[in-house]
């Protein structure tokens, strides 16, 4: 029995690229072996387990065939005699099929450092097209590596066509296609997802199953959507709370949706609803946040109600860096963004204890409260006009 280190520890140690999770394959070895050794089993198609001290992942090497549609249209086998090159060759990426061993010799069979050295993302063999997750993958790849100066080659882009062509990708369920886009959309280039996807004609039917949807994203020019999100990657946006980054980078692509199609693309990706609720607001909103030729108690007031900023202004806050973003953050937003979180402030600051003890209670209290807070809103509307 023989453990070797493969897949992205090993890629990413040869890119010196940060890395957190190690996955390891077992050559000659069978699932009694493994338990016998105080191994784990997890594994529900083929056998994987995890190490008894580490907590790692174990993979006996294994081979696979294409029976059926689908990304889950394959069989395994393993056996005892599967060597370290068979199990390599099922992998998407040469540069995904490298084994290093104990000594820290490497197994590259099909060329992976070669094209680590000439920054290529490329299949290891026409196994690939049969299956539709690798179009998704290579994506997020793209996006992961953009800024080390990775391209696609020719071949596998195509091959990424024929998966799209032969209506695999529609085999794809919604949370996958979300894992895959959650993972891209936290990448330091998220757009490249996107751009890739939409290169290989995949990005339609990924996010919708509506023919006008698919059609706009077809006819559509994704170069506003490829510069917001690329500005929003870059150093003037690189400091402000990274956790937050995939919700305004989601937002910025559904900005070329109206609300309704908006609602309808994130069911379809079963994208979260505060990815949801982000998105809708900054499409509905992103005018009245922009320019403040409407600015009024009465349309100000609708916003802060309808953005439910009493009990959610931290997304509100959100929604402002949302809007930065899509606006290229230029100086006359900022100024916008710290006019409305003064507006928002006078807003808020109501005193309840103050309309208590002038007798109001229950439904009347709300009314009073809404009252002031449109009073307050009015007052400093006069001291921000001209």
């Amino acid at each position: 029995m023989k453990t070797y280190l493969v897949g992205g520890a090993v890629r990413d140690q040869l890119l010196n690229f940060p890395y957190h999770e190690k996955d390891w394959v077992v050559v000659g070895s069978t699932p009694e072996e493994m338990l016998a050794q105080g191994f784990t089993p997890v594994g529900k198609d083929f056998p994987v387990f995890l190490h008894p001290t580490t907590h790692e992942e174990y993979a006996l090497a294994r081979t696979e065939r294409k029976t059926a549609p689908g990304y889950k249209g394959f069989t395994f086998h393993t056996d005892k005699n599967i060597s370290l090159e068979e199990d390599l060759q099922r992998r998407d990426l040469t540069i995904n099929a490298i084994a290093k061993a104990d000594d820290g010799t490497f197994t590259d069979p099909y060329g992976g450092q070669q094209d680590i050295k000439n920054k290529v993302l490329r299949h290891v063999s026409s196994a690939f097209r049969e299956d539709p997750v690798r179009v998704l993958r290579v994506a997020r790849f793209a996006a992961r590596y953009h800024h080390l100066g990775f391209c696609i080659a020719d071949e596998t882009l195509q091959m990424m066509r024929d998966i799209v062509e032969q209506g695999e990708t529609q085999a794809l369920v919604a949370e996958r296609v979300w894992q895959e886009m959650h993972k891209a959309l936290s990448e330091r280039h998220p757009e490249q997802f996107f751009y890739t996807l939409h290169r290989c004609g995949a990005l339609g039917d990924l996010v919708s199953d509506q023919k006008a949807i698919q059609q706009k994203i077809a006819d559509l020019s994704l170069a506003p959507l490829l510069n917001t999100m690329a500005y929003y990657s870059s150093a003037s946006f690189s400091s402000r709370e990274p956790q937050q980054h995939p919700m305004i980078r989601f937002a910025a692509f559904c900005f070329i949706f109206e609300p309704n199609e908006i609602n309808a693309v994130c069911q379809h990706v079963s994208a979260p609803n505060d990815y949801t609720d982000l998105a809708i607001l900054l499409k509905q909103h992103h005018d009245l946040c922009t320019s403040n030729n409407h600015w009024s108690t009465e349309t100000l007031s609708r916003l802060f109600q309808q953005c439910d900023t009493i009990r959610r202004p931290d997304r509100f806050r959100l929604l402002l860096t949302a809007n930065d973003a899509i606006t290229f953050s230029n100086s006359a937003s900022n100024v916008l963004t710290a006019e409305l979180l003064s507006a928002l402030h006078a807003y808020q600051t109501v005193d309840h204890q103050s309309l208590i003890q002038q007798g109001f209670t229950k439904a009347a209290l709300g009314q009073a409260i809404q009252h002031q807070r449109k009073k307050q809103l009015a007052e400093w509307l006069e001291k921000f006009k001209p």
